[in-house]
């Protein structure tokens, strides 16, 4: 999956951290990027793109709600995860110094990720959709006192210098990417390989109906990863996101799903896909 001709969609401007996350999966691919979330989605199911890759939860800001709206509603499935370690990097034009900077730009999230360079150097911050989007209007711009808060790939493509490397305050930031397809890729199944099960449902609107819906899972030994409400119409019945450990071939997992089933309705199967190496480290 490395051909040259292979596209892979994003959310935001070249040189976000998105971009940087397929191009680290993906080297040798084309990245197209997306206004927005929706957009990357619907890249991928009218062709324009093969994958999409897409960010659901950041060590620090959370989730990504948008994202996890978007997945039960769509057409696409879950086939791969990425976790990357976010490195800010304070960027300005050429022949810029922080000493001469007065602002800086950034995502809403970088921004507070990054209060004691921030504060250390008096600047006033503002605001941008997106932390390569704040770059390239550095670079556009090309005044000495602006600067942006950006990945060092933001500042490659934009020809822009890296005053400080590493500004962000907590070294365990990190984003987590799903990989998306209009068709599903689920991997052999391999007891000794850890795999990931994503999948949607409605709890019926009965007494207890979530404690009886997940009681299948405990009783088949199926750890789960992730478990996520939404409400649903009329604030009555709830949707929920969940990912287990397991592959649909497995026993387990398959009476696991039988008994949600009972309990719950509409559920649906994202995709099935190997854990990341990253889970082992943390």
């Amino acid at each position: 999956m490395t051909k040259t001709d292979d596209i892979i969609a994003f959310q935001g401007y070249s040189g976000a951290y998105s971009d940087m996350a397929c191009r680290a999966v993906f080297p040798g691919w084309e990245t197209l990027p997306c206004h927005s979330f929706e957009d990357a989605f619907v890249a991928v199911e009218n062709g324009d793109a093969k994958l999409a890759m897409i960010p659901v939860d950041n060590t620090l800001a959370g989730r990504v709600a948008d994202v996890h709206h978007l997945l039960p509603a769509g057409k696409l499935h879950v086939i791969g995860e990425y976790f990357l370690p976010i490195r800010h990097s304070l960027l300005g034009v050429k022949g810029a110094t922080k000493e001469g900077l007065k602002d800086v730009h950034s995502h809403i999230h970088a921004i507070p990720q990054c209060r004691k360079v921030i504060k250390g150097l008096g600047l006033k911050s503002h605001v941008h959709a997106d932390t390569a989007g704040a770059a390239a209007k550095i670079a556009k711009d090309g005044d000495a006192t602006q600067a942006a808060i950006a990945s060092p790939l933001a500042a490659e493509i934009y020809d822009l210098e890296v005053l400080a490397a590493d500004v962000q305050d907590a070294e365990h930031n990190t984003t987590r990417f799903l990989v998306l397809s209009l068709a599903p890729e689920v991997p052999p199944y391999d007891e000794n390989e850890t795999m990931l099960t994503s999948l949607v449902f409605r709890v019926r609107n009965i007494p207890a109906a979530l404690y009886k819906a997940l009681g299948g899972f405990a009783t088949n030994g199926i750890s789960m990863a992730k478990l996520e409400s939404y409400v649903g119409e009329g604030f009555q019945v709830a949707r929920f996101y969940a990912e287990v450990e397991g592959h649909p071939d497995s026993r387990a997992l398959q009476l696991a799903l039988e008994e949600l089933e009972f309990f719950a309705e509409e559920v649906r199967v994202l995709g099935t896909y190997k854990a990341h190496e990253f889970r082992k480290q943390a």
